[in-house]
């Protein structure tokens, strides 16, 4: 029970900082419309696009929401950074709750913060034409969950041994951008030459971005059912990984 109240407290934490920060929550939906509205058109009356009935604005739709919980999952890692910093982190250490919990009360927290943003953009689908159904809703927001639980404990894991915000920033300008680049979420990953399919194939939001992409638009590249093994291990490694070496950094503040 004591590890559940403590999983709960930090959860509830994270849940609290997100929504009392309600310009945050704006720039973290007006930034991916901007993206599907202006980017979308753009590029999309300058290409011819026949992947998808609805045109390049749908196809991108899946991706948009895909790089909304890239972002944030990843960058949130920076409040253990931040805890660290004002010694917030040792008051949780100090703690009867094993640091195992912390980062899965984080991770929840983080992944909360993603659905939030998840269901609005997935509410206002009807400005690109997608016809939101309830099934298609569901299984999105559990779509959402995996794959913001999987991020965010790649973000943790980065800010477990790093020691300033710059560090932070300066690792994530190499992991997020490539990231969301390399997960089809702005072209067709069919047809890529072989060396960047292996690249591709590498990248877990890849799996992501197509399972969304099959749930909103019934259009992949995989079947549902590997996108879905893939990120439950994705997220299952992370977590544990992230775990670890948060247990690891953080012996030496007790």
């Amino acid at each position: 029970m004591a590890e559940l109240e403590g999983i709960y407290t930090i959860w509830l934490r994270e849940t609290k900082r997100y929504i009392r920060y309600r310009s945050r929550i704006v720039t973290s939906v007006v930034t991916p419309l901007l993206w599907l509205i202006i980017f979308g058109t753009g590029l999309g009356a300058a290409m011819r696009f026949g992947g998808v009935a609805g045109g390049y604005q749908q196809f991108i739709f899946p991706g948009i929401v895909g790089q909304t919980v890239l972002f944030t999952s990843i960058f949130s890692g920076v409040s253990v950074i931040i805890d660290r910093q004002y010694g917030f982190l040792k008051e949780i250490l100090v703690a009867p709750v094993s640091r195992p919990s912390v980062v899965l009360g984080k991770s929840l927290g983080i992944s909360t913060a993603c659905l939030i943003q998840g269901v609005i953009l997935l509410l206002l689908s009807f400005i690109v034409g997608i016809q939101m159904t309830i099934p298609c809703f569901l299984v999105s927001v559990v779509l959402i969950i995996l794959i913001s639980l999987g991020l965010a404990g790649l973000g943790l894991m980065i800010a477990s041994f790093t020691d300033s915000m710059e560090g932070f920033n300066l690792i994530l300008s190499f992991i997020v951008l490539p990231m969301f680049l390399l997960s089809g979420a702005l072209f067709p990953i069919t047809g890529l030459p072989s060396w960047l399919q292996f690249a591709v194939y590498l990248n877990p939001l890849t799996y992501g971005v197509d399972a969304l992409r099959f749930t909103i638009l019934n259009s992949s590249v995989l079947p549902l059912y590997i996108n879905f093994a893939v990120l439950g291990v994705f997220t299952v490694i992370t977590i544990f990984a992230a775990a670890y070496l948060f247990s690891k950094k953080e012996q030496g503040l007790m």
